[in-house]
C-alpha cells in the first residue's frame, strides 16, 4: 500500500499542468518500467495498471499507445500487450573537426542510405528568433526550408533551416530532396562555413510532426539548434532538427583550436 501510495504522489507531482499532461508520466514510468522486464513479458491486465497508477483506461490507453508506436511494447488479441524492444538506434552525427559536415553527408558517408522529403520551402519574413540569430531585421526576408530525414528507411527527424534570402536567393527553389545543404552553400556561393555553434534540449512532437514522425503527438523530441558562421563570425545559416530518440542518438565532433 505504501509503494502504491508513493507512486500516486509521484505521478500527482511530474503530471501537474506545469510539468505536463499526466499520460506522459504514466509513459515514461511504464517505459523505465518495462526496460527491465525481459522480452515477451507480459503486462498486468487494464483494471490492475489503472489502480495501480491510479489513472482512468482512457489516460492508461494513451500511455501504452505511446509505447506501443515507440516498439516497447506489443497489443496482442487473446494474449494481451508484451515487452518487445525497439528496433536498432540510428546515430545522428554532424561534424565540425576539419569541415562543417551536415547529417547528409556524415551518415551517407558511414554507409547509411538517407532519404529526404522537403515538406516546406519558400520565403518568409525572418521570425524573430531567427533573426536573432542571423543578425537581420525581423522585417527582412530568409529561405524556410523543411526536410523530413530518414535513416534506413525509417523516419528519424525533421530539420527547419532558414537562410537570409537577399544572400542566397537559389535556396528558395533549388531541389533539397538529396544532397546536403551544406554542399549547397559551398559549390554554389562559395560559402566559408567556418565555425558552428550547437544547443541540444528536449521538446515534444506537436500533432503534424507526430504524424510525420511516426509517433504519438505529445512523444518527447531531442532538439538540436545549429548556427553556422564564417571565418569573420557572421552567421550564415540557422537550423534545429527535431529527433525521435527512440531512433536516434546525438554526437557530436568538436575541436578545439584546430586540434
Amino acid at each position: 500500500m505504501t509503494s502504491r501510495r508513493l507512486l500516486i504522489e509521484y505521478l500527482s507531482v511530474v503530471a501537474s499542468p506545469e510539468a505536463g499532461p499526466k499520460y506522459l508520466a504514466v509513459r515514461e514510468h511504464l517505459r523505465r518500467r518495462v526496460a527491465g522486464l525481459p522480452e515477451h513479458a507480459l503486462l498486468p491486465p487494464e483494471p490492475v495498471l489503472c489502480e495501480e497508477y491510479g489513472v482512468s483506461r482512457i489516460t492508461l490507453r494513451r500511455a501504452v499507445d505511446g509505447l506501443v508506436a515507440d516498439g516497447h511494447l506489443v497489443r496482442e488479441q487473446g494474449r494481451g500487450t508484451y515487452v518487445t524492444r525497439p528496433g536498432i538506434r540510428h546515430e545522428y552525427r554532424e561534424s565540425f573537426v576539419h569541415r562543417i559536415a551536415g547529417f547528409h553527408s556524415v551518415m551517407t558517408e558511414q554507409g547509411a542510405q538517407v532519404g529526404t522529403t522537403v515538406l516546406q520551402q519558400h520565403v518568409v519574413p525572418a521570425p524573430v528568433p531567427v533573426a536573432t540569430e542571423l543578425l537581420l531585421d525581423p522585417a527582412d526576408e530568409v529561405v524556410e526550408l523543411v526536410r523530413l530525414r530518414s535513416v534506413d528507411g525509417l523516419p528519424n527527424h525533421v530539420v527547419r533551416s532558414f537562410l537570409p534570402a537577399e544572400a542566397y536567393p537559389k535556396a528558395a527553389t533549388e531541389d533539397f530532396g538529396h544532397g546536403s545543404l551544406y554542399e549547397f552553400l559551398r559549390r554554389e556561393y562559395e560559402a566559408d562555413l567556418a565555425h558552428a555553434r550547437l544547443v541540444v534540449d528536449v521538446g515534444t512532437a506537436g500533432v503534424e510532426e507526430a504524424d510525420v514522425l511516426q509517433v504519438v503527438a505529445g512523444s518527447p523530441l531531442l532538439v538540436v539548434r545549429t548556427t553556422v558562421r564564417d571565418t569573420a563570425g557572421r552567421p550564415l545559416v540557422h537550423s534545429f532538427s527535431r529527433l525521435r530518440p527512440d531512433v536516434s542518438q546525438v554526437e557530436f565532433e568538436v575541436s578545439v583550436n584546430g586540434r
